[in-house]
């Protein structure tokens, strides 16, 4: 039976880049549906108990230091640890994706995987338009509206949209990736999002 996958996430997230390749790998070799949802982490946190990478404790930013580099050389990609433009506003690339993702959702795939390299790889700056438009068309898409898709009132609402969704399923952070209601928080839970995605067991809950 063919599933579908609710992906929350943001472009600013390391950990949604570690695990992007392979999470579609996952999805559709297992004929997956994915609906794209990028959220605003900056209002899901407060939302949610998570912390701003500055707030968190020294001894937890340490630590996600080391965890970058184990996932970057156990998923084999390449990754920039401390970027020259991050963090960065995620607003508009974001809400670019949730734009793609609406009008040309055979390219999703492929614009979200460069503008994922485009932060953690190249150390593009994301925050920029002119950068944001040399991905579009790196992607193979050819559109000039869409920026101002991004930009316009209905995919502002999309965007807080997602992140409703998001808290009412109980995703609270990025990556997390959600199969009838059943969250999966973290990259590192891909082998269990395949697991689940092989069989036809149901959701797991916490109302026991």
């Amino acid at each position: 039976m063919s599933r579908a996958v609710d992906y929350f996430f943001s472009l600013i997230s390391p950990y949604a880049y570690l695990g992007h390749a392979e999470f579609l790998r996952i999805a559709h070799a297992a004929g997956a549906t994915v609906h794209y949802k990028p959220v605003p982490l900056g209002k899901l946190f407060p939302e949610s108990g998570g912390l701003p990478l500055a707030k968190r404790h020294p001894l937890r930013r340490a630590y996600r230091m080391i965890e970058l580099q184990r996932w970057r050389e156990k998923r084999n990609v390449p990754l920039v640890l401390q970027p020259k433009h991050w963090p960065f506003d995620p607003q508009l690339a974001d809400r670019l994706t949730i734009a793609v993702a609406q009008q040309h959702p055979d390219a999703i795939d492929a614009f979200a995987a460069l503008a994922f390299r485009g932060v953690w790889v190249e150390e593009q700056d994301l925050a920029d338009e002119a950068c944001l438009r040399d991905i579009l068309k790196s992607a193979g898409i050819e559109d000039d509206s869409l920026i101002d898709a991004a930009r316009s009132e209905e995919t502002a609402k999309t965007y807080d949209s997602n992140l409703a969704d998001a808290l009412e399923v109980g995703a609270f952070g990025s990556p997390c990736y959600v199969i009838d209601r059943e969250v999966f928080w973290g990259q590192d839970r891909l082998d269990m999002v395949a697991d689940m995605l092989a069989t036809e067991r149901a959701a797991y809950s916490a109302e026991v």
